[in-house]
């Protein structure tokens, strides 16, 4: 039976990137695992279920924020990789989103396809509940030392990005292009 009570268009037009959180007040995990269960609902091909999610804790956090600090001195200097440590440092809860690796290039783009559908459907089941979200897919999440802090398999998994989530400090503004710059009527 569908809920007609929860107007999914309001949820899907308000929802927006969170760069800012409150700090210091992490979403309970359970709520966080029940959005999990629900974004694995998104559809995949062939029922192949492609994703993985993974709770990253303190001390996976601490090493990937070092990590990245390394690589931001390297290209923008110590000050820009202080900033953002500090910034990431503060960010209440994490999650990494693999996907399976396939031979079949088509299935892998299925896959990641499906896997993307799941992402968004986290983050609008997150937004639902008053959690913000932002999906985090920069040059940290690329690199080979990035696979083994969160203990991922590079030879079978594809690290998608982070998510990051929390009560949200702001919500930014946004727009979108009218309908009639992103739509074609074929006759």
């Amino acid at each position: 039976m569908i809920d007609k009570s929860i107007d999914l268009n309001e949820i899907i037009k308000s929802r927006r990137t969170i760069h800012n959180f409150i700090s210091g007040k992490t979403p309970d995990k359970s709520i966080i695992k029940d959005a999990i269960s629900t974004a694995c609902w998104a559809p995949n091909h062939h029922l192949t279920e492609p994703w993985h999610y993974y709770f990253l804790g303190k001390e996976t956090v601490s090493d990937i924020c070092d990590l990245n600090k390394k690589m931001l001195i390297e290209t923008k200097g110590i000050e820009a990789a202080e900033r953002k440590y500090k910034r990431w440092m503060e960010i209440p809860g994490w999650i990494v989103v693999t996907c399976l690796k396939s031979d079949d290039e088509m299935r892998y783009q299925e896959d990641y396809a499906a896997c993307s559908c799941a992402i968004q459907n986290l983050m609008l089941v997150l937004w639902q509940k008053a959690i913000g979200t932002k999906w985090s897919t920069g040059p940290v999440v690329r690199d080979e030392r990035f696979y083994d802090l969160v203990w991922v398999n590079k030879d079978m998994e594809t690290v998608l990005g982070i998510i990051w989530y929390g009560y949200p400090a702001d919500i930014p503004q946004t727009t979108r292009k009218p309908l009639q710059q992103v739509m074609t009527e074929l006759p």
